[in-house]
């Protein structure tokens, strides 16, 4: 386990900007992070972070643990019961490859999402009509006396973009397996490939950005309503609702701070309250304190 205080996070995610964690630690491994769980405060504060593409800390920092899963929690193998088995830490897009070239299909949306399994089964990712959750068999979870626990869907409460305990609110997503139905791999592979060529087409993924800021309302498209409200390319600080897509907000050189970035967010939520009567949900995380 490394372990490194007072790390400065605009470097671990997406948007390239933000405050620091008061102790960042990088485990090797299932094993060793349940070691380091089971040795943790039981009211330590303790996030969670994989590629960071859908999380902000604020200028003021987090006082806690943060626990880096990617590139440590990395397994990812076809079971013999034909399952996917991969751990929290694995790229959701891998997956996607890595079901299509075993002939799976209904796994090509995960290509879409650029985040890890842990953070793709905390929030109950989706896109192009997908949802993780839809495929999860069972999941392996660990809490803070060290311990690892397997539970099924039932155990959870999920919905459209959450899936949380019934029970417990102290474990983590540590893996998963998945099963997914029988297709054919360059059918798979050859929709993962066209599902790519769209966003690339869409989305503004050349500039730091933390991809969809808002939940979709139902029936509607947060895009549709923030670029309506005449906000498409609102600048405030170095970070801007992008022009590409407006469900998006850009930080351009990582000129902006996580307080520029939060403040925006709230102009648009502001505004497209006004003046259609619906309040946008926050799809990213925003922790810490402010500066």
């Amino acid at each position: 386990m490394e372990i490194r205080p007072d790390e400065p996070m605009a470097g671990h995610v997406t948007w390239r900007a933000g405050g620091r964690v008061a102790k960042a630690c990088f485990p090797r491994g299932i094993d060793d992070l349940a070691a380091f769980m089971a040795g943790m405060r039981h009211d330590e504060p303790l996030l969670m972070v994989g590629l960071g593409s859908n999380l902000l800390i604020r200028d003021g920092g987090f006082d806690g643990t943060a626990i880096f899963t990617h590139g440590a929690l990395s397994t990812l193998r076809l079971e013999a019961d034909g399952t996917v088995y991969a751990e929290a830490g694995v790229a959701t897009p891998k997956i996607a490859r890595f079901a299509a070239n075993h002939n799976f299909a209904g796994a090509e949306f995960l290509a879409g999402i650029p985040g890890t399994l842990g953070g793709a089964l905390t929030m109950n990712a989706g896109c192009h009509g997908g949802e993780i959750w839809s495929y999860v068999e069972r999941v392996r979870m660990l809490n803070r006396q060290g311990e690892l626990v397997d539970r099924t869907p039932a155990d959870f409460a999920i919905a459209y973009r959450h899936a949380g305990l019934k029970t417990s609110t102290d474990e983590i997503f540590v893996a998963a397996w998945l099963r997914f139905p029988t297709g054919d791999a360059a059918t798979a592979r050859a929709q993962i490939r066209t599902l790519l060529e769209k966003r690339i087409a869409s989305q503004p993924l050349a500039l730091p950005n933390a991809g969809s800021v808002f939940r979709n309302p139902a029936g509607d498209y947060a895009a549709r309503l923030i670029e309506a409200a005449g906000l498409k390319g609102t600048e405030e600080g170095g970070a801007r609702v992008s022009e590409k897509h407006a469900n998006f907000i850009v930080n351009p050189g990582g000129k902006g701070t996580a307080a520029a970035i939060e403040s925006l967010i709230g102009r648009i939520q502001v505004e497209v309250r006004d003046q259609f009567g619906v309040e946008l949900v926050r799809e990213v995380r925003i922790l810490g304190a402010r500066r």
